[in-house]
């Protein structure tokens, strides 16, 4: 059996989109991208969902905490659940916060870090490390109550396609654009509608079908 690790936000924990702070529920696992991704793959694939709301790539959040660091957990979570045949990693919406300050650029790069994380690994199988997918997110949608907090941030989400090509050109990293078959809900502007879900997870299971093919 294959083994697939999603590390992901809010949007791979299966958070509904919100239209005031505080008020949303989470969906079920067969509703969830990594979900449907499992029931297209089947019972020769095992898929394990890391997803922490909050979550950033690499930068400790001075509101939320430093456990929202993505690069805090990745090695924790990896050894966890090894042997690990995949890592698909879908993170960079919650860094586009403004408090946070970053660009588009540092959070391609970020997910790169990520990424060498886990190829630097021996948690894959025979002490091998695992590949390593990384889901650029779809760009920000309208935003309601979370202007503010993203204030900045629809223009940056539009560039991280071009940015994480950028940072990994001439890498063993492969790379899936989200916003090329979803869009984020205009709900809240950050967080996918179940249909966004079901379009995502299915369209993932195709790749990692063929990356793990081969």
């Amino acid at each position: 059996m294959k083994t697939v690790m999603v590390y992901g936000d809010s949007n791979s924990w299966g958070a509904e989109p919100q239209r005031e702070r505080g008020v949303g529920g989470r969906f079920t696992w067969d509703v969830r991208w990594p979900g449907v991704m499992q029931k297209v793959l089947g019972n020769d694939v095992q898929v394990v969902a890391e997803g922490l709301n909050g979550r950033t790539t690499c930068v400790d959040d001075p509101v939320e905490g430093h456990h929202k660091n993505g690069a805090r957990f990745l090695q924790v979570a990896i050894e966890t659940h090894m042997p690990l045949d995949l890592v698909i990693i879908k993170l960079g919406t919650n860094d586009l916060k403004a408090r946070l300050s970053m660009q588009a650029g540092d959070i391609a790069d970020g997910a790169v870090r990520l990424a060498d994380i886990v190829l630097g690994s021996a948690t894959g199988p025979q002490g091998r490390a695992p590949k390593v997918l990384l889901v650029v997110p779809a760009a920000l949608s309208k935003l309601g109550w979370l202007a503010e907090m993203f204030e900045g941030g629809t223009e940056k989400s539009r560039k991280l396609a071009a940015e994480f090509a950028r940072a990994t050109k001439g890498r063993n990293i492969e790379v899936f654009d989200a916003g090329s078959v979803i869009a984020s809900s205009e709900v809240d502007g950050i967080h996918l509608d179940a249909d966004a879900h079901r379009v995502l997870g299915e369209a993932l299971a195709v790749r990692v079908g063929k990356f793990l093919a081969d």
